[in-house]
């Protein structure tokens, strides 16, 4: 299932599945808790015609067209207004790509393994550079990000990248979510170290690449379909804020700093070459 939209009306939006019906495209509608419904597409291979017409839709959604369709299909409809929520994983899976997941289950396998006894033995092998030498062991430099210390430590990381790289690595493809995992996860690492050493580890310098990097989409490409909430960009960077001046907080705050950076730059960067095609 693919998840397309969320609204507040509902009635407004079983007009919208009504006409993808007569279409013969079936669109389920699903409570999300705060008056709002999620729109799933059952089936991937209409994605590009629903996503299309769900744009002319918002731009006039008392089109004739939608109004005649719930005329229509009001007869032939199983039940007004029954909703069927989707499993966990397959929501999970709606909103993400394979290079997302994959990185979720890396993280979530290594985790258990920390938790299970190997924890020194997992953390010598995968630790940022420390030593001379292990600068050329150059998974270091982005293993280090797959290492979680908490459960608060990889649920707040993995919800972030999963809700944030799933949106790039759907729109943009798998290739640019791998750049952006790659060149922060090294650079943030790099940060962390020379400020702190290689004592750390986490998905977050990553999480704020992608932040900044959506940040800087929304702001300078808006053309492209990708952006970030205000309210949210303000929550992660007080939250960067409050890391570097409340010192009890064990947080890698130059990996979150240095990251931002890297996803800001790559974003400046291809918003500028949107501007040209």
């Amino acid at each position: 299932m693919v998840r397309l939209i969320t609204l507040s009306n509902p009635r407004m939006a079983q007009a919208f599945i009504d006409y993808m019906a007569s279409r013969h495209i079936d669109i389920q509608m699903m409570p999300e808790g705060g008056g709002q419904f999620a729109l799933w597409l059952g089936d991937e291979q209409y994605r590009i015609e629903v996503e299309a017409e769900l744009e002319h839709f918002l731009a006039n959604p008392t089109a004739t067209k939608y109004q005649a369709a719930s005329w229509d299909m009001a007869d032939t409809r199983t039940s007004n207004f029954s909703y069927e929520s989707p499993s966990m994983m397959a929501m999970v899976k709606a909103k993400a790509g394979p290079f997302t997941l994959a990185i979720m289950a890396i993280c979530s396998a290594i985790f258990v393994l920390l938790q299970i006894g190997a924890s020194n033995a997992v953390f010598s092998a995968l630790h940022f550079p420390a030593s001379s030498g292990q600068e050329w062991q150059l998974w270091r430099w982005l293993s280090h990000a797959v290492l979680h210390f908490s459960v608060m430590h990889i649920a707040f990381n993995l919800l972030w990248w999963w809700q944030l790289g799933g949106d790039i690595e759907q729109r943009l493809g798998s290739k640019k979510l791998l750049q952006l995992f790659v060149v922060s996860a090294a650079f943030s690492g790099a940060g962390q170290s020379w400020v702190e050493g290689a004592n750390f580890g986490g998905l977050s310098g990553v999480v704020y690449a992608l932040v900044g990097y959506l940040w800087m989409l929304g702001y300078k490409a808006p053309q492209i379909g990708l952006s970030m909430p205000k309210p949210i960009i303000g929550f992660m960077l007080v939250w960067l804020v409050l890391g570097f001046i409340q010192p009890f907080m064990a947080i890698a705050n130059t990996a979150h700093l240095v990251g931002l950076i890297s996803g800001i730059v790559i974003g400046l960067f291809d918003a500028s070459k949107a501007k040209y095609k």
